[in-house]
């Protein structure tokens, strides 16, 4: 992570873009606010989509919930190794 202060100097948006495209910025202002500057990769997009998925986060709800355990024997029968 690193810390770029903008008290003394004005990057151009494309600068800090390739910055942040290297590591995370943390961009602080002269009146002390600070922002977090990050690029989104495609897992985190990804993930964001999986989960306004309602019907796909529903059925794993649902999965959740389930407390039904198998021993090993049982499991081998169903697939007929037993």
């Amino acid at each position: 992570m690193k810390i770029v202060e903008l008290t003394t100097i004005a990057p151009a948006l494309a600068e800090l873009l390739d910055l942040a495209s290297e590591d995370t910025l943390i961009l602080k202002t002269a009146e002390g606010r600070e922002f977090v500057l990050a690029e989104v990769d495609d897992l985190d997009t990804e993930i964001a989509q999986v989960r306004q998925n309602e019907e796909l986060m529903a059925l794993l709800a649902e999965r959740s919930r389930e407390k039904k355990t198998y021993t090993l024997q049982q499991v081998r029968e169903q697939l007929g190794l037993a």
